[in-house]
């Protein structure tokens, strides 16, 4: 029940005060202002749509905007992933996965120079990580319990296995496969999530593969969180070779190389990867040549392309063969990037640089070590390095660990556009996402996330200290993330892109059967540190959702309660309010009723203003929308009313008082009053959430960026009323 609204000026928002321990039903305070910037609309729910489902159901229908005269009236948008939208708020609806593949398929790609620019920066940011595999992949196959004997029949089955995993996960799958599901622009696994939820007819089947994209986009996170401390401290490790005294200072010297690595991010996927991406040519160049050398001296070792020394190797090892796996996947672990990055640069310029420069490079480095081991087997205790002549060994140790700490980037860029996206989607709260390119509209910075990676980093190193121990939880997330991919790809072109049955089934079982093998290899490293990004995927699992669970209760609790606005209207006729002069602007995400604020300040203060404006604004997928079509302007008749739809691109930030007085909707700003709602939440007994989860709930929204930082409108001219929901 809400309480008597309060008006008070906000320049920020309040601390949440922690309820005591004791109070059964604990009031939680939050703000509409937490709500997400870009939400997804959707089609209301159904009357018998199981609380499950709430998680991913918003009742309130889109916004509709009206066609200009004489356009083509707008198709119906499909069921989609939706959040529960909460004033201020935005909306954003995802097309129909047809339209977007079609749209993409026309998208102008990068040509001439540019188009080399950009793929000298995917080989700087997209393959770092898998570009650094070489220096533990091979030797990992034949070390530690899980290890195989060495032999020669072994390496050329090995080497098979490489071949077969590199030119079907990520030449046929990623590169050729998944690149083709482009949202917009945007890659990654909930990118792929939206597009295929949006295929969907079903209720319930748009439910579990939301879950399923959100469990998978929990998993990279923690993927993204190994990736930095393994790949920067297996290269300070090199350092012991060339110098042992530097033994007992692996792990403060990797600390400050990470610190450095996340202080840089600030400057640009655009600035670091053209740093980054010369380093990576010599890189790869390096490890083409350091591979052809020992190629030449043993040629045989190419016959392992053949798939039947990988079907020996299995017949001669058994089960032995199939925990191998493990190890093996470890040189397609970066891969998932190719995708999470499509954004920062483009499908084309990824593909050029993975088959002109990374794929040979990589393929002639595991032949050559290949090589090397038939000959010489005592070099497996470090197969790259021993490729080198030892004149070359301290250069090649410096350039590996410049290469590894670029390796992080992949990883950290994947993650950004990630976070990026569960916002859009309305899975976590709204954060400061700075765009750091005007040509590549997914090229961002995050900082708090930034900031926790650096964090989450330092403390794997602490707590793991040799990257031997950082491996045994390396590939689980990897490897059940690209299980979560193969799943969603079937279900976008299976019913999104109308492939036949057999069609979607072939080339998803193609993919899906030995990802599996990958998993239940990986499984067996739990015990020995795979548990961490299971259990940091899962707590990061329970957060969203249970973001997404309680902004969908705050707004059915909402919907209760709206007034619709001719009700308003007559109320005012019959109550016949004061009009005070000046104007004042209400943020809502409804296309229909009353903002609460504008009810709440009527019943306490009897007083309405001279001119009313209620504004909704929507996130378009464009990166920006032309001013021509920015604003939707219609009047309420005889009430002093106006109602506007602005919207706006994701690349743009929204500026709601210059829009306005671009559009002569205000005449100045020290003259209009901006009514913001403030919600105190109340723990109750009726159907939402467990207390725990408001506790989290209220935490992420008092740690959202706020709507006046957001929305550039000036603390000294907001107006908060506040309201009780039952939570």
């Amino acid at each position: 029940m809400s309480q008597p609204a309060a008006e008070k000026p906000a320049a920020e928002e309040p601390p949440v005060p922690a309820p005591p321990a004791e109070n059964p039903a604990p009031a939680v305070e939050s703000s509409l202002a937490a709500a997400p910037p870009a939400e997804l609309s959707a089609e209301p729910a159904p009357p018998e749509t199981a609380p499950l489902e709430a998680v991913l159901e918003a009742p309130p229908p889109p916004v509709e905007v009206e066609p200009e005269p004489g356009a083509e009236p707008a198709p119906a948008p499909p069921p989609a992933v939706s959040t529960a939208p909460s004033p201020p708020s935005m909306t954003m609806v995802i097309q129909d996965p047809v339209e977007v593949a079609r749209q993409a398929s026309h998208r102008h790609e990068p040509e001439g120079r540019y188009l080399m620019v950009l793929a000298l920066g995917a080989l700087g940011i997209v393959y770092g990580d898998i570009g650094t595999s070489p220096l533990y992949a091979l030797r990992e196959c034949f070390h530690g319990s899980h290890g195989v004997p060495l032999s020669r029949e072994n390496v050329m089955g090995v080497l098979s296995l490489m071949f077969w995993a590199l030119t079907m996960t990520v030449s046929v799958k990623y590169t050729l496969y998944i690149l083709r599901a482009d949202n917009r622009g945007e890659g990654g696994t909930l990118a792929l999530t939206a597009l295929a939820s949006s295929a969907l007819r079903s209720v319930r089947g748009r439910t579990m593969v939301a879950l399923l994209g959100v469990f998978g986009a929990s998993l990279v996170y923690g993927d993204g969180t190994i990736t930095p401390a393994i790949s920067v401290l297996s290269a300070v490790e090199g350092l012991g070779l060339a110098a042992p005294n530097l033994a007992n200072f692996v792990v403060p010297i990797t600390i400050l190389i990470l610190i450095g690595l996340f202080s840089i991010q600030r400057h640009g996927t655009a600035r670091v990867g053209a740093f980054f991406g010369p380093v990576m040519v010599t890189w790869f160049t390096v490890l083409g040549v350091l591979g052809l050398v020992n190629v030449v001296q043993h040629p045989s070792v190419l016959a392992a392309v053949s798939p039947t020394y990988a079907a020996s190797f299995f017949v001669e090892n058994g089960w032995m063969g199939v925990a191998v796996l493990g190890s093996v996947v470890l040189v397609v672990t970066g891969g998932e990037a190719l995708y999470g990055d499509l954004g920062h640069f483009g499908r084309k310029p990824i593909r050029l640089a993975w088959f002109a420069v990374v794929f040979p490079a990589l393929l002639a480095n595991y032949f050559g070590q290949g090589a090397l081991l038939i000959d010489d087997p005592k070099a497996i205790e470090n197969p790259f390095f021993r490729m080198a002549p030892a004149l070359l060994l301290v250069p090649l140790v410096l350039l590996s660990t410049a290469a590894t700490v670029i390796a992080s980037q992949s990883m950290i860029s994947a993650v950004y556009s990630l976070t990026k996206q569960a916002t859009m989607l309305g899975f976590v709260p709204r954060v400061n996402v700075q765009h750091t390119s005007a040509h590549e509209r997914g090229q961002i910075y995050v900082p708090a996330i930034n900031w926790m990676l650096m964090l989450a980093c330092i403390g794997l190193v602490l707590g793991f200290r040799t990257s031997s121990n950082l491996v045994a939880a390396y590939g689980i997330a990897v490897t059940m993330t690209m299980v979560i991919t193969t799943v969603l790809g079937f279900v976008l072109v299976r019913y999104g892109w109308k492939w036949s049955l057999p069609k979607a089934l072939g080339i998803t079982a193609l993919f899906l059967i030995p990802e599996l093998f990958y998993v239940g290899a990986n499984l067996l490293k739990v015990t020995h540190g795979g548990w961490f990004p299971l259990v940091l995927g899962g707590g990061i699992f329970a957060v969203m959702t249970t973001w997404k669970r309680g902004r969908a209760i705050l707004s059915q609790r909402f919907q209760e309660k709206l007034l619709p606005l001719s009700d308003f209207d007559e109320l005012m006729h019959v109550e016949m309010p004061a009009r005070v002069p000046g104007t004042a602007v209400f943020m809502t995400s409804a296309g229909d009723g009353t903002p609460p604020p504008l009810l709440h300040n009527f019943l306490h203060n009897r007083v309405v203003h001279q001119h009313i404006v209620l504004l909704t604004i929507v996130t378009d997928d464009a990166a920006r929308v032309d001013d021509s079509e920015r604003c939707k302007i219609s009047e309420v008749p005889d009430s002093g009313f106006v109602r506007v739809v602005a919207r706006y691109g994701f690349m743009e930030r929204p500026d709601v008082p210059k829009l306005l007085l671009r559009h002569k909707l205000i005449s100045s700003v020290d003259h209009t009053t901006f009514f913001l709602g403030r919600e105190t939440m109340i723990a109750t007994e009726r159907p939402g959430m467990s207390k725990w989860r408001v506790h989290v709930f209220a935490f992420l929204a008092r740690n959202a960026l706020p709507a006046t930082r957001f929305f550039n409108i000036p603390p000294d001219r907001v107006m908060e009323i506040g309201t009780q929901i039952e939570l």
